[in-house]
């Protein structure tokens, strides 16, 4: 039996795994959290998501609601190693999260429900992890649910995500029955106690009754790695065999290039199937030492490499900030160098220095002070003022500038306002403080409304925002109905469009002469290009009237959106030798395609999104007329075990408050999901009734 105490761990950059947990929505990222963290001996009672009582779903609104909304870093120990890890939202409202921490990890489990498979945010965030080269192993979870199977759901791994599954265990028996697995490398059993407060299993034979399958599967283990490594395919040729020292050494090399996934199988609510994961995290995925050496920007843009070395000069990435009773927590993953307390830093993007107060290793809402930290960690600093999610903080001797996160582009926006004008004041501070800790939310004022307008990646997103304001900043906010980011867009364009541009008030004037043709293009973008000869319009003037043009974009003639999907050929154009400017051309090219486009057919564009309902079979029917009547359009629906999974394109606009209506029409049973789906023409009758931007 596998005990939870573990031997010291050591401060190399050897003994540590940096890595998240990645999922759809209710697979279980939270609970697998919370038994590695129980298994490891951090804590010493599991909570549970349905009780509100694990370590990293401590905010109050994860909590009420039942699901992660923040991104939580913990770190325990196991084999001698040190686990660092971060438990990621599953919802797709909230993907900016997970974007941020893939930038800072080394390696990922992706959790799998045995009954569903791949779902729609898993693929998301299985395809954000590609982008970000993050080696990944999978763990097929909720093997104990009625329904539950491994190879379907490993199936769904390989056709949805498509990848190659390397399966090393095998379930012994199904859903409610299922005990334990068999170890397809040293081909032994696993067995966990009867109850949900076993803490260790018994290792075994391999059943009688399984062993002939056990076998078949090691044999098409053998095949498959063989096939995808060349020194096993070697060993397989020479002894029609794999050893399993060979598999495991070929297994972690094709998990670090990608070229395979490790699948594991478990049920973390009754704690089966933990303890060979924290192995499988220690055998497989890549330590900081594994990782290439960083590589960022110098003086002059040249680029240069930093190796996660304690002996390097201080790198780190700052990659999530949030405001505790402890401080403004500045959370760091340490690239390379020695960050020790008292230590002055550089942001190597504005050349500001700051002292680090404090040095936390992160328990979710608990700290432990440390004295210093080295490459491959990561950890929160206090004291620092000035860093945002993406600053690069270095030693003051050595800059370098490393890519920040990416910043996903808000797709809702609601009106908010203080309830008691004396709080407005107030208000401005707490959406200053929400912006600066999740970069994902944008505000700004409208020039025309005056109204402050709150924008974020959904209505569940902007929800918890609101909610944060009113009980993190005793705030009382109204807020308006969300508005949807709209586009306009060119059908038809037109060709040979004069406009002369001249403005004399006394003293030098202003004159430019453009001739542009306005065209659509099918991808929603814009594109400029210059096809003028015999230097009648110099290039500087060109690139004045592409910005002019860039000017005329941010609003359309159809509703004040701004326009998308068209280009725009500068085709002729005259200068006067004292009169012409940057200036003037650049307002040229903004009144002439402004006029361009009010001459132009153009089409309102309304973003829609790709939703996924969960519900009991007997719930089909009003899920399917809610739909209709919200304009979806259904592309696919399946039914299994009682739970039908239906799924449709739906304008966003049309999205709002059906949260609430499915809750109330299934008795609470029923779920959804979305993730962007593009943009699409908006019907006449529809458009027709929106108000002006």
């Amino acid at each position: 039996m596998r005990a939870n105490r573990q031997p010291r761990t050591t401060s190399s950059p050897t003994a540590v795994r940096n890595l998240g947990i990645l999922a759809h929505v209710d697979a279980g990222k939270t609970t697998i959290t919370e038994r590695i963290l129980f298994t490891t001996g951090a804590i010493h009672k599991r909570g549970e998501v349905h009780h509100g009582t694990t370590v990293t779903d401590y905010d109050p609104q994860e909590r009420d609601r039942g699901i992660t909304i923040f991104a939580a870093a913990v770190s325990c120990a196991w084999g001698g190693h040190r686990v660092n890890l971060i438990d990621t939202p599953g919802h797709v409202d909230f993907s900016d999260e997970v974007e941020r921490s893939l930038r800072v990890l080394d390696g990922a489990v992706a959790v799998f429900d045995a009954v569903a498979g791949v779902e729609p945010q898993s693929e998301t965030v299985w395809r954000q992890a590609d982008r970000h080269g993050v080696p990944r192993i999978a763990f097929v979870n909720k093997l104990d649910r009625a329904g539950a199977d491994l190879d379907t759901a490993v199936a769904s791994i390989r056709e949805r995500l498509g990848v190659v599954p390397l399966v090393v265990q095998l379930p012994i028996g199904a859903e409610d029955s299922f005990s334990g697995v068999v170890d397809l490398l040293a081909m032994r059993s696993l067995h966990w106690r009867t109850g949900s407060d076993s803490d260790g299993y018994q290792e075994g034979p391999v059943p009688e009754a399984l062993r002939e399958e056990a076998v078949r599967r090691r044999r098409l283990l053998e095949e498959t790695v063989a096939e995808l490594h060349a020194d096993a395919l070697e060993e397989f040729c020479s002894a029609s065999a794999l050893t399993e020292r060979t598999l495991v050494r070929a297994l972690r090399e094709l998990t670090l290039r990608g070229d395979g996934v490790v699948v594991l199988c478990g049920s973390a609510y009754r704690n089966r199937g933990i303890e060979p994961l924290l192995d499988a995290v220690l055998a497989y995925l890549p330590s900081p030492a594994d990782m290439p050496a960083v590589r960022g920007l110098v003086a002059d843009g040249v680029e240069q490499e930093r190796a996660p070395d304690p002996a390097e000069p201080f790198t780190a990435l700052a990659f999530k900030v949030t405001a505790t009773a402890t401080g403004r927590l500045t959370y760091l993953r340490i690239y390379a160098g020695t960050l020790r307390k008292g230590a002055t830093v550089l942001d190597a993007a504005t050349g500001r220095t700051e002292r680090v107060g404090r040095i936390l290793r992160v328990q979710a809402d608990r700290h432990e002070e440390r004295e210093e930290a080295v490459a491959g960690d990561i950890v929160a600093v206090v004291g620092l003022k000035a860093a945002r999610a993406g600053t690069t903080l270095c030693a003051p001797g050595a800059p370098l500038v490393l890519e920040p996160p990416s910043v996903a582009e808000p797709v809702v926006s609601v009106a908010v306002e203080a309830r008691r004008s004396s709080d407005t004041g107030r208000l401005s501070a707490a959406l200053a403080r929400l912006a600066e800790e999740d970069p994902s939310l944008v505000v700004r004022s409208d020039a025309e409304s005056g109204q402050t307008v709150l924008s974020g990646m959904g209505e569940l997103h902007l929800e918890v925002a609101v909610e944060k304001i009113r009980s993190g900043h005793g705030v009382e906010v109204a807020v308006g109905r969300p508005q949807v980011s709209y586009r306009e867009t060119v059908v038809r364009g037109v060709s040979g469009l004069v406009h002369r541009h001249v403005k004399q008030d006394g003293g030098a004037g202003q004159f430019a002469h453009v001739v542009l043709d306005v065209e659509p293009l099918e991808e929603p973008c814009f594109e400029f290009r210059s096809t003028v000869v015999g230097g009648r319009v110099p290039q500087e003037y060109a690139r004045a009237v592409e910005a002019g043009c860039r000017d005329a974009l941010a609003e359309g003639p159809l509703g004040g959106f701004p326009v998308t999907g068209l280009r725009v050929t500068l085709t002729d154009g005259a200068t006067h030798s004292k009169d012409s400017s940057e200036m003037a051309f650049r307002a040229a090219g903004r009144f002439g395609l402004r006029e361009a486009l009010r001459l132009s057919t153009m089409e309102l564009l309304e973003p829609l999104v790709e939703i996924t309902v969960t519900v009991p079979e007997d719930g089909v029917g009003g899920v399917l007329g809610d739909l209709a009547a919200r304009r979806g359009r259904v592309s696919g629906s399946t039914a299994e075990a009682g739970t039908a999974v239906i799924t449709a394109a739906v304008p966003l606009a049309e999205l709002f408050g059906y949260a609430s209506r499915l809750r109330g029409r299934t008795q609470g049973r029923g779920t959804f999901t979305t993730r962007p789906a593009g943009l699409a023409p908006v019907p006449a009758s529809v458009a027709g009734a929106l108000p002006a931007r």
